[in-house]
């Protein structure tokens, strides 16, 4: 059939069926699994509407009014008309419907690739200035459907942060709550003069401010490695960072009834690290352990040096891993024990801070026994302390 003396709003009038169905073929080969496509027809069916009620006013002698309906040509920002609400409302529903950004493009795309196959097949000649207003009304379609599916796209991650902030706030906020309840009560108690500091009640006392202690320490850690901030690295004597770190670690020893060994460090050995990152990642390694090996079991803190590197060990009595534990547990709100305390975050900031420092952290399970940490850092010797101080 020739295209003759027809114009190109009669075309595409005549042949509007077969070039949704066209596009319908070509969406679904892109289509997400199990999405529909109606929506998708909705806006191609729209569009052109539009597109042919555009050429019809063109021809007409009210042709300015034609930009209502397609909107200006020129680019930039999409403006206000038929065809950019209607492809507003098509970016919008892609998006909500699981489709890419890619496909927003590609579904306009394969409208103009249609109607120019079936105008080829049928011998059909679309003028220059048609040829121009198709192209106007696809580029203001395609620049409001991309600005809405962005829009759209921004405002769910925003709202999926705000979702996962919320969450994190209230989880250290009821494990805050319970912490400063226990402490609070226990004092009341002492108070009182019936018990004294020695007690269980001042053991108490004891476990809920070394709770807080750890909390707090963790919850700043986090903040550290999510804001983002600047590492600051300077060496230290590795014989007088674990010196400093098991100071509160017999403490939690004492508070938890479990044994701390810690072996003597080379004294010639330093690190090079970011002090309070790291502090935090072993002192969430320890606290791993206590929270996880049985009552009266022992905790073992070895630091040694091998080859060019220093690694710090950190080994418990849990009785090992289960099988996958490993792939999942240093993932944030991650919880695999029994002991469902606290917010699960403990594992995941410890490897954030020691990666950080240019260091890995790693685990591997003691069959029927318990499970080993490690820290592995560059080596450094403590001349060189000596000579940076």
């Amino acid at each position: 059939m020739a295209y003759g003396s027809r114009t190109m709003h009669d075309f595409l009038t005549a042949n509007r069926p077969e070039l949704i169905s066209r596009c319908r073929d070509k969406v679904a080969m892109r289509a997400p699994m199990g999405k529909a496509s109606a929506e998708l027809d909705h806006g191609i069916s729209i569009f052109l509407e539009q597109l042919i009620k555009t050429l019809e006013l063109e021809e007409s002698a009210d042709c300015i009014d034609s930009r209502k309906v397609s909107g200006p040509s020129g680019g930039g920002k999409p403006a206000l008309s038929e065809i950019g609400e209607s492809a507003t409302q098509h970016g919008r529903e892609l998006m909500q419907h699981g489709f890419s950004l890619e496909e927003v493009v590609h579904d306009y795309g394969d409208l103009c690739q249609a109607i120019t196959d079936l105008a080829v097949e049928q011998d059909a000649d679309i003028t220059p200035d048609e040829f121009r207003t198709l192209n106007r009304c696809l580029d203001n379609a395609i620049a409001s459907a991309v600005t809405e599916f962005g829009y759209q796209t921004d405002s769910a991650a925003a709202d999926r942060q705000a979702q996962d902030l919320n969450e994190r706030l209230g989880y250290f906020a009821h494990e805050l709550r319970n912490q400063l309840c226990t402490a609070t009560l226990a004092l009341s108690i002492i108070k009182q003069g019936s018990v004294g500091l020695g007690g269980a009640t001042g053991g108490v006392l004891d476990r809920a401010l070394v709770g807080l202690s750890d909390l707090i320490d963790r919850s700043l850690a986090e903040v550290r490695m999510t804001a983002g901030m600047t590492v600051k690295p300077s060496l230290y004597s590795l014989a007088d960072f674990i010196a400093e770190v098991k100071l509160t670690a017999t403490l939690a020893a004492d508070v938890r009834h479990c044994r701390l060994q810690v072996s003597d460090v080379d004294p010639l050995l330093a690190i090079d690290v970011d002090r309070d990152l790291m502090l935090s990642a072993l002192g969430n390694l320890i606290q791993n352990a206590f929270k996880f090996t049985r009552a009266h079991g022992e905790i073992t803190l070895n630091a040694y040096a091998l080859a060019d590197r220093i690694l710090i060990d950190v080994e418990d009595q849990c009785g090992g891993l289960a099988p996958g534990v490993t792939e999942t547990m240093f993932q944030p709100f991650t919880q695999s024990g029994e002991d469902r305390s606290g917010l699960g975050l403990g594992l995941s900031i410890a490897r954030r801070s020691v990666d950080a420092n240019h260091g890995s952290l790693s685990v591997r399970s003691i069959g029927g026994r318990g499970c080993v940490f490690t820290i592995d850092l560059p080596r450094h010797a403590v001349t060189e302390v000596a000579v940076s101080a």
